[in-house]
């Protein structure tokens, strides 16, 4: 079966011809993938974002520390800070990225969207959205859906996966699915979302994957919530009217090309970048150390 669109120009064709609204063919075709009714999908959407509002609550409630000890607390700390750079909003959005995060690397319940890796971005950016503007659940939903759609287009023609395309691949289109779903939510029009998509393509082009200790923890959570404010200022910028110059269709290709010529200690192998660093081997050897489980020895019994 193929996939939904093969590149942007044709999914906006397609609302152009049809007057469907984005999320509709994303609806469509989640039905037939699945073989099951409309109700079956909306009512999935909803527990995946039920989900969603429970990991950022629980980052922001909970002791997150992760094993290695990398992971501590940050979502509190940031939310709870008695000097701040940022405005509340700024704040809590940054918060919410973290908390969520931080879920996933406590081994907590997180909705891979599109990766466990990026895991804190369409959490954080969607619930503050939905707070900010006061927006029912089903514009959220919506707004998932077509967050799904720019993640399967992506797919196609670069990569989801910081092991194949680096961190843009993975932190990168999960900004990208957040702008886009953010931009739908507050009324842009088709151009506008499509616009949104590739000036978040063009801020995090580039940006190699490199997990200390092969953790999924450090630089990864503070990227989510950096990725967060990326998608929450390539929104406002789309939904102004400022042009991305290149369109969608080319900067997605830009970012296949990009994570090609990557050198493989830039992909997820913890070979290079800060995971080369000499706290990060220092980090590596005790987390190493620590998960190593000592037998009994057979013979001396």
């Amino acid at each position: 079966m193929s996939l939904l669109f093969n590149d942007f120009k044709s999914w906006e064709k397609h609302c152009a011809e049809t007057g469907e609204p984005l999320y509709q063919p994303v609806l469509e075709y989640e039905i037939e993938q699945k073989g099951r009714t409309e109700d079956f999908i909306w009512e999935n959407i909803a527990k995946a974002y039920e989900v969603m509002k429970d990991a950022v609550q629980t980052g922001l409630t909970e002791n997150m520390t992760s094993r290695s000890g990398m992971v501590n607390n940050s979502a509190k700390k940031v939310a709870k800070s008695p000097v701040t750079v940022l405005s509340p909003e700024f704040q809590m959005l940054v918060s919410r990225a973290l908390g969520a995060k931080e879920v996933n690397s406590c081994m907590g319940r997180v909705v891979a969207a599109p990766t466990a890796g990026a895991s804190g971005i369409l959490p954080g950016t969607l619930t503050t959205l939905q707070e900010l503007h006061g927006l029912e659940d089903r514009k959220i939903h919506e707004g998932l859906l077509v967050a799904a759609g720019i993640a399967l287009i992506i797919e196609q023609n670069a990569s989801l996966a910081g092991a194949v395309g680096g961190c843009q691949a993975e932190t990168g289109s999960a900004a990208a699915m957040a702008a886009g779903a953010i931009v739908y939510c507050l009324g842009g029009d088709v151009q506008q979302v499509f616009n949104a998509v590739a000036i978040t393509i063009q801020c995090m082009l580039g940006l190699v994957c490199d997990p200390v200790a092969g953790l999924v923890e450090v630089p990864c959570i503070v990227r989510n919530a950096s990725a967060a404010a990326i998608a929450y200022s390539s929104s406002q910028l789309a939904i102004a009217g400022v042009d991305p110059v290149i369109p969608v269709d080319q900067c997605v290709a830009a970012l296949g090309e990009v994570g090609e010529s990557m050198e493989r200690k830039y992909k997820e192998t913890a070979e290079g970048g800060l995971a080369n660093t000499p706290k990060a081997r220092e980090i590596e050897n005790f987390v190493l150390v620590q998960d190593v489980e000592i037998l009994p020895d057979e013979d001396a019994e």
